[in-house]
């Protein structure tokens, strides 16, 4: 015969509590990082599309001016805040042929800069500093 006074339990156990917390705990301990990674290497990518932009305008320049090294951000088509991950930098007026992209220190990417240099016999290419993340375009 069943007792009907007896109470049913009721809630979790504190065990159960802890396991849960504790998959959480290990969960959260690997997505974290893999989500940093993400954000970092989609704000290297921001920065490698907005230089990669650059790129065809200064070859034009230098098809029609014989000199890539004359070409100003406005004579490019952008300006140095063009992107609000970071600063375009150009050496292009100053005779340099290179276009940079520096990061702010608000980005995920603190520090670091892609910089885009051209070579009289091989064209463009690609240089980052910090950090060391490959990104397809720049190595």
């Amino acid at each position: 015969m069943k007792n009907r006074n007896a109470k049913k339990q009721n809630g979790f156990t504190l065990i159960e509590l802890m396991i849960v917390v504790a998959i959480i705990g290990v969960l959260s301990a690997i997505a974290v990082p893999a989500y940093q990674d993400y954000v970092t290497r989609s704000e290297m990518s921001s920065g490698l599309a907005t230089v990669k932009a650059l790129i065809t305008p200064a070859e034009l320049f230098y098809q029609e001016n014989g000199v890539a090294t004359a070409a100003t951000l406005a004579e490019l088509g952008t300006a140095a805040a063009a992107n609000d991950l970071g600063a375009i930098g150009s050496a292009l007026a100053a005779g340099d042929p290179t276009v940079t992209f520096t990061f702010d220190a608000d980005s995920s990417v603190t520090g670091g800069i892609l910089t885009f240099t051209r070579d009289a016999a091989s064209g463009w290419s690609c240089a980052p500093t910090a950090p060391a993340i490959a990104i397809d375009g720049c190595s």
